[in-house]
């Protein structure tokens, strides 16, 4: 499977996402922001950082890269989507996921290991996991604060559209604890926490980031061996 990882000016974790991708075993296809071309990847990440210096608003300019059109079309039809960090805000700005990311109400950037728990195991990105499980990846943001109305707030609550919440602390001021949501058809999911930093032993808090990306792969292959 491959997992095509996307590179903006100014990001900073598409390498370790390229990496988390090739751990989890797929083969991972580094995408640049002023291609269009997909290159029949299976799945997009789209990574952390400061996407074109995060000018105007945290992704509001990446959202109208080359290549995000054809990711928003695709992502429409289906294809897998992950947006971690400034892709969550990217995913935001270009209304495949409700609410927004907004500055961490502390005012503070916040870098630390940050637990999690899944709330959602139904989406393409998470169904490694149990609903209820506790996680821990790192945090590392500024403006890292969901907000949404509260009739979004509510529609997500009662879709099980909220795949996970920060508990024994929330690091930014996140309404309702979200730390990640998925769009209804859940193929598109945004996070705030860094999974990819915690795929290996050495350098991360835990393990438990892997998941995400062995998740996609298990539905990509449960996917062909369906259309078979």
């Amino acid at each position: 499977m491959r997992i095509g990882v996307v590179t903006f000016p100014g990001s900073l974790d598409d390498g370790d996402a390229a990496r988390a991708a090739r751990i989890a075993g797929a083969e991972a296809v580094r995408l640049w922001h002023g291609d269009s071309d997909l290159h029949n990847v299976d799945a997009v990440v789209l990574p952390g950082g400061f996407s074109y210096g995060d000018y105007l608003r945290c992704g509001a300019i990446a959202r109208f890269a080359p290549v995000m059109e054809s990711i928003i079309d695709a992502a429409r039809g289906g294809l897998p989507v992950l947006g971690i960090c400034n892709g969550f805000q990217v995913l935001c700005e270009a209304h495949l996921l409700p609410g927004a990311l907004t500055r961490n109400q502390h005012l503070h950037f916040r870098n630390r290991d940050q637990w999690l728990r899944v709330e959602s195991a139904d989406t393409v990105w998470s169904n490694g996991f149990t609903a209820g499980q506790e996680i821990l990846i790192p945090v590392k943001n500024g403006e890292g604060c969901f907000v949404a109305d509260q009739r979004t707030l509510d529609e997500l609550e009662a879709e099980g559209r909220i795949v996970a919440r920060y508990i024994k602390g929330n690091p930014n001021g996140s309404q309702r604890d979200i730390a990640a949501i998925t769009n209804e058809a859940g193929n598109v999911v945004g996070i705030m926490p860094h999974p990819e930093h915690a795929v290996e032993a050495l350098t991360g808090p835990s393990l438990d980031g892997l998941g995400f990306f062995t998740s996609v792969l298990r539905a990509l292959a449960g996917a062909t061996a369906g259309g078979k």
